[in-house]
């Protein structure tokens, strides 16, 4: 149990570093799910286009929310979004800083899916092979055969051993054309999605560098403070429910020395520990109220400087008048006259 506790707090820790692992298990696992699926297409005119961009487009944003969901800054950041005004305001640079780090991370899967999928060529041949130019790769000519049939002709090109259009155009002919059109675009968006990660990575903070550190600050403390304020309360959850417990027991102590005429027991030490840990707050209406104004009203964001004890010469009373000192010249003229 201890090892789990462990590793949990070192992953709480490196939440960033364990977030770019799973961002990175993910994107090795879309690439397994693609090569690992069994793509058949239709094959027919009016299946094959809903099917290939279906392929193309629905696994990734299937992947983009698992990896918010797997964030676990959603929550947090749907939490500083609904929460009333309050004594603090809400930054909207703060919020935009943190949506685009979980969403940098979330879209490295399905990047890696639309990629794999146009470099292999297969969702593109059958979503647009119907579309095939057959007056420039094969023979428009070909007689005794309608728009339609031509179309149904050509949307079986994916499933060779259905195919019986070599005399409108060869088979091979057809994918190798489709095929290099999606590696193309493929390599495009490849392309794409890493001139725009260098810029988001690299050229944004070069730009507005304080605005930068600014809501990155103020991002982790949004994160940091929630994980204190959950601290915070399992700690006095534990120590009301110990206190509860031994004043229960307490109570039953005491009446059962009274019924058998023996002295209570002393209560343990560590009863008194326990409830130095509740704050103050000792009962279920006053922790329903706490949540609730933490909740609609969080405290402003400016520490007061602690009150001066009392007493001690520390406030309250007069102080003694603090003279500048005097400089060495004046002693020792005052001392030569002397």
């Amino acid at each position: 149990m201890d090892k789990f506790r462990m590793i949990f707090q070192f992953l709480q820790s490196n939440q960033e570093s364990f977030m770019n692992g799973i961002c990175g298990i993910m994107a090795l696992a879309s690439a397994q799910m693609y090569s690992a699926f069994d793509f058949n297409c239709p094959c027919l005119p009016r299946y094959n286009l809903a099917y290939g961009l279906g392929i193309l487009l629905v696994p990734p944003f299937i992947l983009l929310l698992l990896g918010f969901v797997l964030n676990n800054n959603v929550s947090m950041l749907a939490e500083e979004w609904r929460r009333p005004q309050g004594q603090r305001g809400k930054d909207p640079a703060v919020l935009r800083y943190m949506f685009c780090s979980m969403a940098q991370r979330a879209m490295i899967a399905p990047a890696v899916w639309v990629s794999v999928t146009l470099l292999d060529g297969k969702c593109i041949t059958c979503a647009f092979c119907t579309s095939v130019p057959v007056e420039t790769l094969g023979n428009a000519s070909h007689p005794g055969l309608s728009q339609g049939e031509m179309k149904r002709v050509l949307a079986r090109i994916p499933c060779k051993e259905i195919y019986d259009g070599q005399e409108l155009i060869a088979n091979e002919v057809a994918i190798r054309y489709l095929r290099c059109i999606s590696q193309a675009l493929g390599w495009c968006f490849v392309l794409l999605m890493t001139m725009l990660a260098f810029l988001v990575r690299s050229l944004r903070p070069c730009f507005t560098q304080a605005a930068f550190l600014k809501s990155r600050y103020w991002s982790h403390y949004i994160d940091i403070e929630r994980k204190l304020f959950d601290e915070t309360c399992a700690e006095h959850a534990r120590s009301f429910a110990k206190v509860c417990i031994q004043q229960f027991f307490e109570g039953m102590s005491t009446d059962l020395a009274a019924a058998h005429r023996h002295p209570p027991r002393k209560a343990p030490a560590d009863a008194g520990e326990a409830a130095e840990k509740l704050l103050g707050i000792i009962d279920q209406g006053t922790m329903n109220t706490a949540l609730k104004s933490w909740h609609r009203c969080k405290p402003p964001l400016h520490l007061h400087p602690p009150a001066l004890p009392s007493g001690n010469g520390w406030a309250g009373e007069e102080q003694p008048p603090v003279h500048p000192p005097v400089p060495r010249r004046e002693m020792a003229a005052y001392y030569s006259r002397v």
